[in-house]
């Protein structure tokens, strides 16, 4: 968390305000932050408390408030998650691409790092993976990713994204959706892909992951249908050749058939994981993960879809929502 929050301080960018966001003011994070906020007294900065959300989800709350308190004078407002861990050009790169004003925002991605290594946590990292390949070039299909995007103050107010927060959950994809309906291309910029350091146990892989694809279903479910029956087939065809190489084990064709996906599949995985050393140092020992166990993500994306489809309700840093549709968050409990 220190490492995070003090590369959010030390960007080499020549005018900037960071807003630190708090659900409480017993947040422990607080007196971390504002410890090291002390030994930058040249970034300007300041700390908030939003209290608890109640009409909305506790981040996008959160986002609300933090831009009520912006610098009025700041042209461009950028959004980061506090488990990114940004490059110090990060805040450069981010905002370069906004000086084309026929464009609607900027946005990077996130790349789980894990620190130990250990299944759960090169999953997620795998898992993750795959949907950062789905941003490119093409401007009209890329996404915002909230843990890094950038627009300017004049877009967001002139499309009252502050409006069509309240009742979501998902801030990405509302603001996504936003752009998209006044037709105003996302730029995706790789040098801004962040690391997401840390580890996790398989509860917590399971609870991420369902998460987002239940996310998905209800902000954008012209995707999910698809990402059911793609990852459906592929479980089968690779899954099942296993299967048949067990039972024919003399027959060639289980073989060549299985081997073929499996190697185009690790192709890939070894192709993206160059391109993201490029930008990131992910260690060494996540490249064997990401090339031997990339089918057992699928397999993951096939439980994830199937349980979105008979559930709309998520937990998400303590707080239980239900999310009764793209504009109706229903907050269940809480955690203390």
């Amino acid at each position: 968390m220190a490492e995070n929050v003090r590369a959010l301080l030390v960007q080499e960018y020549p005018a900037y305000e960071v807003v630190f966001v708090f659900d409480s003011a017993d947040d422990s994070a607080l007196e971390l932050v504002n410890e090291i906020r002390a030994q930058y007294p040249e970034v300007k900065s300041k700390t908030v408390v939003a209290l608890a959300a109640t009409d909305s989800g506790q981040k996008v709350h959160n986002l609300r408030v933090g831009v009520a308190v912006a610098d009025s004078d700041s042209e461009v407002l950028v959004f980061v998650d506090s488990d990114a861990r940004p490059g110090k050009f990060w805040l450069h790169q981010l905002v370069a691409p906004l000086a084309n004003e026929k464009l609607g925002a900027s946005t990077g991605y996130r790349w789980f790092i894990s620190e130990r290594g250990g299944f759960s946590s090169q999953m997620r990292g795998i898992w993750n993976a795959s949907i950062a390949s789905a941003l490119g070039a093409n401007r009209r299909k890329n996404f915002c990713w909230g843990g890094s995007t950038a627009i300017r103050r004049s877009t967001f107010e002139t499309l009252n994204v502050m409006d069509r927060w309240r009742g979501s959950v998902s801030d990405d994809f509302t603001l996504t959706k936003v752009l998209k309906e006044a037709k105003l291309p996302i730029h995706f910029t790789p040098n801004c892909l962040v690391a997401s350091v840390g580890d996790c146990n398989f509860r917590e892989l399971l609870e991420f992951t369902t998460r987002q694809i239940k996310i998905t279903r209800v902000y954008a479910p012209h995707l999910w249908l698809p990402l059911l029956l793609g990852s459906a087939i592929f479980t089968i065809a690779f899954f099942g050749g296993l299967i048949l190489m067990g039972i024919y084990p003399h027959s060639p064709a289980a073989y060549i058939f299985t081997l073929i996906i499996f190697i185009l599949g690790a192709a890939k995985s070894l192709v993206r994981f160059i391109a993201v050393s490029d930008v990131l140092k992910p260690p060494e020992y996540d490249l064997p993960a990401h090339i031997f166990l990339w089918p057992f993500a699928s397999l993951l994306y096939l439980y994830n879809t199937i349980v979105a489809a008979f559930s709309r309700r998520i937990k998400w840093r303590g707080i239980t929502y239900e999310l009764k549709s793209a504009n109706e968050a229903v907050i269940i409990s809480r955690e203390p």
